[in-house]
């Protein structure tokens, strides 16, 4: 079981970016997927969430600017990032909790993605 991260790069303040996560391997069902963030020297925070029914919470630093979505069906978790400034530059992860089967039986278990880099700057 893994969670793929992909899309981010480098752009100029005001454009924008997309952020996709899949997640593949022995899954069953997934429920609350997520993006967090960490900028250097600083810990790492909560971006966005999206939960299995589509209910979706954004940090109020990007509210109004990034989008959390999902594909239920590719198992993809997406975030539409725009209007980017300098300090949305980060690493950015992405997170699930994964109803997985193991030796038979079915858990809840928290992944972690690898980080992509989003650097803002002019």
């Amino acid at each position: 079981v893994q969670l793929q991260a992909s899309g981010g790069g480098s752009e100029q303040p005001g454009g924008s970016l997309r952020l996709s996560c899949i997640a593949s391997g022995n899954i069953v069902s997934i429920n609350a997927m997520r993006w967090y963030r960490q900028a250097p020297g600083k810990e790492r925070e909560l971006v966005a969430e999206i939960y299995s029914g589509g209910s979706t919470n954004h940090a109020d630093s990007v509210k109004g600017r990034f989008t959390i979505s999902r594909d239920n069906a590719k198992g993809t978790v997406y975030l539409q990032m725009n209007s980017l400034k300098p300090e949305d530059t980060a690493i950015y992860y992405c997170n699930a909790d994964l109803w997985v089967l193991s030796l038979g039986s079915r858990r809840m278990v928290n992944y972690w993605g690898q980080g992509t880099q989003v650097t803002v700057s002019s």
